[in-house]
């Protein structure tokens, strides 16, 4: 599946410069430190912010876990593109897991 181009060209104008773009399980993410932190797949943002983090916006509309295989992934979330609508929200998810990331060790 193929990464909705709007969301992967709003990523490409607000991602850090730290962030490194790659091509990633059919759809487009960025890697911090060797670390995938976000991703687009379909027009989904996927953000991987560990934990304790997903639980705390789990109940919000339009965010999932992260389940492309069947197997849903601990610590990612899949948000949807309503809830992406202002650049200011796909900003705030994106320094989430930035900020998580960053805590993991490089690869």
């Amino acid at each position: 599946m193929h990464s909705d181009p709007d969301l992967v060209r709003r990523l490409f104008a607000l991602l850090p410069d730290t962030l490194q773009p790659r091509k990633m399980f059919g759809g487009q993410c960025w890697m911090l430190n060797g670390n995938i932190c976000v991703g687009v797949y379909k027009q989904f943002l996927i953000t991987r912010i560990g934990v304790d983090a997903f639980e705390r916006i789990a109940d919000r509309p339009h965010v999932h876990p992260m389940d492309i295989t069947g197997r849903p992934m601990k610590g990612w979330a899949k948000i949807g593109p309503i809830a992406l609508a202002d650049d200011r929200e796909l900003q705030r998810q994106v320094d989430l897991a930035i900020r998580f990331v960053e805590t993991l060790p490089a690869k």
